[in-house]
Parts: structure tokens; C-alpha cells; sequence
């Protein structure tokens, strides 16, 4: 294979082309030769330029589809992760075993900040709700009431855990 450029091989040709148009009393099978011999190395540089661009092409489906299966295996991972944490910290609620310790980690039951519940949001106060194109509850200025100790209809404070790992 020639170590030629497609482009230089296809200016070579083109000036082959004129050249040989030039020349009157070349006889023709040597036109064909020549011509032919230039277009055989055309034709094979251009092939295996396009065998290497199908060759980019797989290997960039191939990435694609690798980041996909990726995706996919990180959300699983992700889910599978959550789904464990939440099943230690059951049982270790469960069996009254709030702390537990070894050289390489921790593992411990810890009180979230509390959240706030909206039981009925049509029996909260308007000054609790801001209007846009959904009806939000204002948890943070609901929560505060609550811990200032008014009482805020149709809702309530609630405490909840989470698994932290050290």
C-alpha cells in the first residue's frame, strides 16, 4: 500500500490527467496503463481510508453503548446501595443496637433533622403556603413555627433516621 496521502494521490492522478492529454503521440495503451495503475492505488487508499473510518464508527457505538451500560450499572448500583443501607438500619433498629464499630468503619443510627408533614394543605394557613402555578407549603417556615410551638393545622413535625457509614 501506498504511503501516499489520498489527496496527493488524487492530485497525481489529476495531473496525470492533463499531462497525458498534452502528450499527441503517446499511444493509448500506455494512457490506460498509467491511468489505470494511478486509479488502482486511488481505489485502494480510498478503501482502506474507508474501512478505517467504519472502523471509528464501531468503536465509537461501541463507547456509546459501554456509556449506557455504565449508566445503567451505576443506577443499579446506586439503588442496590440505598436499598442495603436502609435494611442495616432496620435491623439495627430492631435489635435496640444503635452504634456498631470495627477497625475499618462505623456504623451508626442517627436522628435526621425533623421534616415537616403536610397532612391537609387546604387546612394550613395561607401566610404557610406561596401560590405560583402549584401550591408549595413553605416547610421551612411551617417547621420553625412548629418548633416555636404554634400549632399549625394539618401539619406536624416528624423525625426520621438515616444510616451514616465512616
Amino acid at each position: 500500500m501506498s504511503t501516499l496521502r489520498l489527496y496527493e494521490i488524487a492530485d497525481t492522478y489529476l495531473r496525470a490527467l492533463e499531462d497525458l492529454a498534452d502528450i499527441e503521440d503517446l499511444p493509448e495503451q500506455a494512457i490506460a496503463d498509467t491511468l489505470e495503475g494511478l486509479q488502482g492505488e486511488f481505489e485502494e487508499k480510498a478503501i482502506s481510508t474507508g474501512a478505517y473510518v467504519r472502523n471509528l464508527e464501531a468503536e465509537a457505538s461501541a463507547i456509546e453503548e459501554a456509556r449506557k451500560g455504565m449508566e445503567r450499572r451505576q443506577r443499579s448500583l446506586t439503588r442496590h446501595a440505598e436499598r442495603l443501607r436502609e435494611y442495616i438500619k432496620t435491623h439495627m433498629e430492631r435489635t435496640g443496637l444503635p452504634k456498631l464499630k470495627n477497625h475499618y468503619l462505623t456504623l451508626r443510627v442517627q436522628n435526621n433533622p425533623p421534616s415537616v408533614v403536610g397532612e391537609d394543605e387546604d387546612a394550613i394557613p395561607a401566610e404557610y403556603k406561596r401560590s405560583e402555578t402549584v401550591t408549595t407549603l413553605l416547610r421551612a417556615e411551617i417547621g420553625s413555627a412548629l418548633k416555636a410551638g404554634h400549632e399549625v393545622p394539618g401539619s406536624h413535625l416528624q423525625r426520621s433516621t438515616r444510616l451514616v457509614i465512616q
